[in-house]
């Protein structure tokens, strides 16, 4: 737990003035998102790490696994308290600020924002066959673990592989 608040405390303190401003526009009115949002982000990350330990940080499958598995959570954990709607709304301006807040290369962040939005669709894709009060994380692993049979290689900026998920070459 020391070494989470260590990396969020050094994150923080790397941004400018102005994103730490943007950032506070999207924790402050939401606190409870926030938080659950924070935990998700804690949860993938320990997870992905777990599963894929050589390519979660990378840009590999386990990155891939891992910003599907992110926004998901985000969905799974916010639902819980609020309506899809809702959590759908923040779930997508927290993964969007994220790629703006700390910027990668454009296919990364193709790459990135491609993968969060996977996540969220499989979570929405999901939700009618169970009550969003009884989701667990293993529901949506499984199912990421079938997507990343088929996951594709993203080489350009102008492809499009719907709801596959996408890594860079390893």
């Amino acid at each position: 737990m020391r070494k989470i608040i260590k990396i969020l405390f050094n994150t923080i303190r790397t941004l400018s003035f102005q994103k730490l401003l943007r950032l506070l526009k999207l924790v402050v009115p939401h606190p409870l998102f926030a938080f659950l949002g924070f935990y998700a982000t804690v949860k993938s990350f320990t997870l992905a790490e777990k599963f894929f330990p050589k390519t979660s940080a990378t840009n590999g499958v386990g990155n891939a696994f891992r910003h599907a598995l992110w926004s998901a959570l985000i969905m799974m954990y916010c639902c819980k308290i609020s309506s899809p709607k809702k959590a759908l709304k923040f779930c997508k301006e927290m993964t969007d600020l994220h790629e703006e807040l700390f910027p990668n290369e454009p296919l990364e962040k193709k790459m990135d924002l491609h993968n969060n939005q996977v996540g969220m669709d499989l979570f929405m894709e999901m939700l009618p066959g169970i009550h969003r009060q009884f989701f667990e994380t293993g529901f949506i692993i499984d199912r990421l673990f079938e997507m990343l049979k088929t996951a594709k290689i993203l080489t350009s900026l102008e492809e499009n592989h719907g709801d596959h998920l996408v890594y860079l070459e390893e």
